[in-house]
Order: structure tokens, then C-alpha cells, then sequence
């Protein structure tokens, strides 16, 4: 049987996309926001803080801006996946 006329475990292909976000948003949040592996974690841990009496953000605007663009994407790239064959 050929690989083009096998019928697609759309289970398996679901869950190989969703199993790949995480990895794939840690990469690009790195990569845009000039991050190592390691300040990609700290900052996940980060919060926001009062230090005499001005609040310092974990995150700037543009870190934020920038994380809810590629959230976005990837988002709509899992959607285009999901809904690739026009099954709703």
C-alpha cells in the first residue's frame, strides 16, 4: 500500500502538533526576544514586583507585544493544521 492512499491517523497527527508547540514557542521567544534557554525560564518565572513603591514588570511592552505575536502564529498554524483537509 502506498503512503499517499493510507488513510491519516488524525489522532497521531494531532498529537504530534500539540506535542510540538511547546518546544517550538520556547525556540521562537528565544530567538526573537534574544533569550538563552535559561532566561527563557527565569523570565517564565518571573513576576512582576514592587520595589519602592514602583512596580518593575517581569516583561517589557515590547517582550510582551512580541510573545503574544508568536503565541498568535503559532496558534493559527495549529487551527491550519487541525482543519488542513476542510473537516470541521
Amino acid at each position: 500500500m502506498n503512503i499517499e492512499t493510507q488513510k491519516k491517523n488524525l489522532l497521531l497527527e494531532l498529537h504530534t502538533e500539540f506535542s510540538k508547540l511547546p518546544v517550538l514557542f520556547r525556540e521562537r521567544v528565544c530567538e526573537e526576544c534574544n533569550y538563552g534557554a535559561p532566561t527563557f525560564y527565569r523570565k517564565l518565572r518571573g513576576s512582576d514586583r514592587l520595589v519602592d513603591g514602583r512596580l518593575i514588570p517581569a516583561l517589557s511592552k515590547a517582550e510582551k507585544k512580541m510573545i503574544r505575536g508568536i503565541g498568535e502564529e503559532l496558534v493559527n498554524s495549529l487551527f491550519s493544521a487541525v482543519f488542513r483537509d476542510g473537516e470541521k
